[in-house]
């Protein structure tokens, strides 16, 4: 057992907000009796943290398949995200983790799993947390990919006509999640432990180095409609050419799901949060990169690399002719 599986709780560790309402205790929290906050507006309350060193995700790649849904298993770039709260255990932000795919002729996407309301508490003392929250997943171009012919050519047409274009995060294609099963439900559960609904590699496992382990699942929505013809369909367009590099991650219907294995708790400085989700919310775009160093490939079960569709770029040609085709009388661009 290493030092991390048996390390405490850091000084000034005071708790007690767990045991605040009964409800909230395990072996089914029930947090519905705390509102949820926005997750960067409470960050001058934070004063501890978890840091997720291990952000192992998981996805079938082809859903379809009921027989054989491929299911796949990659670890995002360490130490991205973070759980954070207060010396009595109340959760005041969560930071997600974000990854990228590349496309022959669209070049380098990122994608990041943002935040958009929690709640929770956490134990130090036993190990134990519990959390909701709600997220949309972002899709946008990377600095590289904009340099693509092609991405140029709409880009400009974007522009000149004031339309919406994804080169960057705040203009990110955003994609719906909500609870499995319950697309009327956009809050979903953040648990102590390992999921339990798939078989889990040892390779995607980190008993002897974590700290602790938790676990969420999230259904993949359709992306949010802009109400411009041109505009939808090339972000389907984009979303599209994504899950055909990333194995369908963010496939509709998709359960998106991820084991976060913590490193033992630390002291926040704020103002190091704030730069911290600052600087992960826009860095990325800078050459797309962890300073902790890289995630894994994807993986299935047997350690197999995943590997596209060996026609992804005929696919790809086809889908991007279908478009030119259809907007080309109002694009006036040649194919």
């Amino acid at each position: 057992m290493t030092d991390n599986n048996k390390a405490g709780p850091v000084p000034g560790w005071i708790g007690g907000f767990e045991e605040s309402n009964s409800q909230f205790a395990y072996p089914d929290p029930n947090l519905k009796s705390l509102p949820m906050l926005d997750n960067m507006a409470n960050i001058d309350k934070l004063q501890r943290q978890q840091p997720v060193q291990w952000p192992e995700f998981s996805w079938e790649t082809d859903k379809d398949d009921s027989a054989d849904p491929k299911r796949c298993y990659q670890m995002f770039a360490p130490d991205i995200s973070r759980l954070g709260y207060t010396d009595e255990g109340r959760v005041f932000s969560i930071i997600c983790p974000q990854q990228g795919t590349y496309s022959k002729h669209f070049g380098t996407l990122n994608v990041e799993v943002t935040v958009t309301g929690q709640r929770g508490w956490v134990n130090e003392t036993t190990k134990k947390m519990a959390a909701d929250m709600s997220v949309v997943g972002k899709v946008w171009f990377s600095p590289s990919a904009c340099q693509s012919e092609l991405v140029k050519l709409i880009w400009d047409y974007f522009k000149d006509n004031k339309l919406p274009f994804p080169f960057n995060k705040a203009n990110a294609i955003r994609v719906t999640t909500f609870s499995p099963g319950k697309p009327d439900q956009p809050i979903f559960n953040l648990r102590s432990g390992e999921s339990t609904d798939f078989p889990i590699p040892e390779f995607a496992k980190h008993y002897d180095e974590a700290w602790d382990v938790s676990n969420l699942g999230v259904e993949i929505g359709p992306i949010e409609k802009v109400d411009h013809p041109l505009v939808d369909d090339f972000n389907q367009l984009i979303m599209d050419v994504f899950n055909l590099g990333s194995g369908n991650m963010l496939q509709p219907s998709n359960v998106l799901t991820w084991n976060v294995w913590f490193k033992p708790p630390v002291l926040v400085n704020t103002d190091e949060w704030r730069t911290h989700a600052e600087r992960w919310r826009d860095s990325i775009d800078a050459g797309h990169g962890s300073p902790d160093g890289p995630g894994t490939a994807a993986r299935y079960f047997d350690g197999t690399p995943f590997k596209p569709l060996e026609n992804i770029l005929d696919i790809e040609v086809e889908k991007i002719e279908e478009f030119f085709k259809k907007h080309l009388p109002l694009l006036k661009m040649p194919i």
